[in-house]
């Protein structure tokens, strides 16, 4: 599993659904400049932001990282 690449994932997920990375950030209880760093692979996500990036798409973590690993 190649999880360095999450960040794109994500980036390109949030892209699907119209959101702005400032918009996706703040509603989800994210700050941004940590999105930000996540998308663009220069920081690790830990396992509190990675919950509130799964509730953001609607769905739970482990469903996200599955959904990842088959992309």
């Amino acid at each position: 599993m190649q999880y360095g690449k999450l960040g794109k994932f994500i980036r390109n997920k949030r892209l699907q659904t119209g959101a702005t990375l400032n918009k996706f950030a703040i509603e989800n209880d994210i700050e941004p400049a940590i999105l930000s760093r996540i998308e663009n692979l220069k920081q690790d996500i830990k396992i509190g932001v990675l919950v509130k990036i799964a509730n953001g798409f609607n769905t739970t973590p482990s469903k996200l990282l599955s959904e990842f690993e088959k992309d």
